[in-house]
């Protein structure tokens, strides 16, 4: 496909314009006060901006390889459209979906269908939270480290995790049952964040869950290959796609080159959200149910990545803990008044917490 921009710039130019913008909020927040309400009339017309060029530019992309499984989703999509019957053998609702625009419209419009599912969610989720404030919860989730990456490349992963944050939301558990239905069968992954979910409304202490993610660290560093042949013997997802998760993979035959290891700097920052965590429930004593929830999720299922932290892809099981990242960190400072020049503190968070995405996909890529 023919495009403006050179598909080697195009995520590049994402992040350069996503600098651009925290910038401007970084000045902004030490020249005007959060509440007042020329700031927030100026972030919401910023923020609709900001949603409506993201979803055009992420959905209206070129489609290529380049952008990693959206090549893979092309090929069937065009497999489809010339008389391939879908199987629904894995991830039943995103192969319907798949199957039937491609059936009637372009493999452009199945993908900006597939932005709009990741990224309008995030905006209701931030509108819902924070009202007036959502502004500055929008940034720093789409600001996120993986947030690109799981729009266009881990497409399933990201709509999944998307809906996932859109279902805590919403006050009827009726309907939150039938979203994570429903993203079991877009992304099979979702069942451990759905479990999870589970786990911590009947296990709120967070004392539990702080003790997890410390002791997951020497455990991972003691045992190492030995958590990934545990999770691989559950059988939990899709096989095939597990064992080249997990287990060996033939990165010569299959054409990539996976950075493998001990993740230091993804360990540092996941403990991002570790410290955030720590200082607004323990050392300011915030009190927050929602938050809880969320601080007890992060914690357990980023613990249980760290297990695996060698494997393979290690960043998708880092992404089930990761989407939730802007939110433990940002979220009290939305909620409650910490600071007497609390704008500036936002600011300058979301400005440290962008600096660590634009370093690792712009200046170390």
């Amino acid at each position: 496909m023919n495009t403006l921009v050179p598909l080697e710039y195009y995520t590049p130019i994402y992040f350069h314009f996503l600098l651009i913008v925290v910038l401007f909020m970084f000045y902004q927040s030490t020249t005007i006060a959060m509440e007042s309400s020329e700031n927030l009339a100026r972030k919401n017309q910023i923020g609709v901006f900001l949603l409506i060029v993201v979803l055009t530019y992420m959905g209206l992309r070129p489609i290529s390889f380049l952008f990693g499984d959206m090549g893979i989703y092309a090929r069937e999509f065009k497999m489809f459209a010339y008389g391939k019957i879908p199987t629904y053998e894995s991830d039943i609702l995103f192969e319907f979906i798949m199957y039937n625009f491609s059936q009637f419209a372009s493999a452009g419009a199945f993908f900006f269908f597939c932005a709009m599912l990741y990224i309008i969610p995030l905006y209701y989720v931030s509108k819902t939270l924070f009202k007036d404030y959502w502004y500055y919860s929008f940034l720093i989730l789409i600001a996120s480290f993986s947030f690109w990456a799981f729009g266009t490349n881990g497409i399933r992963n990201g709509i999944a995790t998307s809906l996932f944050l859109f279902a805590l939301t919403r006050k009827n558990f009726a309907l939150q049952l039938i979203v994570f239905l429903t993203i079991v069968f877009i992304h099979k992954s979702s069942m451990l964040i759905i479990a999870t979910f589970f786990l911590v409304k009947y296990v709120k202490n967070p004392k539990l869950y702080f003790a997890f993610w410390f002791l997951a660290i020497p455990l991972s560093l003691a045992l190492g290959s030995f958590w990934e042949g545990f999770f691989l013997g559950l059988g939990f997802g899709d096989e095939t796609k597990l064992e080249a998760y997990l287990g060996e993979f033939d990165q010569e035959n299959e054409g990539v080159v996976l950075q493998t290891g001990f993740r230091w700097d993804f360990l540092l920052y996941s403990a991002s959200g570790i410290f955030a965590a720590w200082y607004y429930l323990i050392k300011r004593g915030v009190k927050d149910e929602y938050y809880l929830q969320l601080v007890n999720m992060y914690l357990f299922l980023n613990g249980l990545w760290i297990l695996v932290i060698r494997s393979n892809y290690s960043n998708r099981f880092a992404y089930l803990s990761w989407f939730m990242l802007g939110l433990i960190i940002i979220y009290p400072l939305l909620k409650n008044k910490l600071f007497d020049n609390q704008h500036a503190v936002v600011g300058r968070i979301i400005a440290i917490y962008f600096l660590f995405t634009y370093v690792l996909n712009v200046i170390a890529s």
